[in-house]
């Protein structure tokens, strides 16, 4: 499973980064997380909104920081 977190660096989108990052600690899936900050890559996906989820190339969320609750319930 390859999660990306698409944001510049601001505060929330580093607190979903690691949201992402305890929930695939919790889950044990042996799931990767990448931080992608370059916009033309954001822009890539159709996010206008960061920070944003991306599970398996698909976006699952954007614009709002996901607790680590969440993101394990998008995860199973």
């Amino acid at each position: 499973m390859d999660i990306k977190i698409l944001g510049t660096g601001c505060p929330k989108c580093k607190q979903l980064e690691a949201n992402a990052k305890e929930a695939v600690e919790k889950l044990a899936n042996g799931a990767t997380v990448e931080k992608v900050g370059e916009l033309a890559k954001i822009m890539e996906y159709g996010v206008m909104m960061t920070p944003a989820l991306v599970v398996d190339g698909v976006v699952k969320s954007s614009g709002k920081v996901l607790t680590a609750a969440e993101i394990m319930e998008i995860l199973k």
